[in-house]
């Protein structure tokens, strides 16, 4: 299995840029398609992104699309989502995510196996 630790949150203005890590442990995240969601206090848990092994293709939430990136390092040991021109509504808990490859991106939590503890991020207006 492996061990997920997000890093990177912090309070931002609004229109500024974060980008937050997930570092991988216990195993390759060359094995997994990786995700990442945000939860909003009183709001369920929404998918942001996903990152997936075959084709290194990306698919993002209609409220990341233009403006959030995914991407991984060389070592394939760290996922990253770059996130510009912040609004006030980014504000949440953002947790990366880690499922068994797959030929299709998925955006219910529930796929998802691994999970961080999250990193909290604040856009203040």
């Amino acid at each position: 299995q492996v061990q997920l630790v997000e890093s990177g949150g912090g309070l931002v203005q609004a229109g500024g840029s974060l980008r937050l890590s997930c570092a991988a442990s216990g195993r390759a995240l060359s094995s997994y398609d990786m995700a990442w969601f945000r939860q909003a206090p009183g709001k369920e848990r929404e998918f942001v992104g996903a990152w997936i092994q075959r084709g290194g293709r990306t698919n993002y939430a209609d409220s990341a699309k233009g403006r959030f990136t995914i991407s991984r390092d060389n070592a394939k040991t760290t996922v990253y989502l770059q996130m510009r021109s912040l609004k006030p509504e980014d504000t949440a808990v953002y947790y990366c995510a880690a499922a068994y490859q797959s030929s299709y991106f998925h955006t219910d939590s529930n796929w998802y196996m691994y999970w961080g503890q999250g990193t909290q991020v604040t856009v203040s207006s």
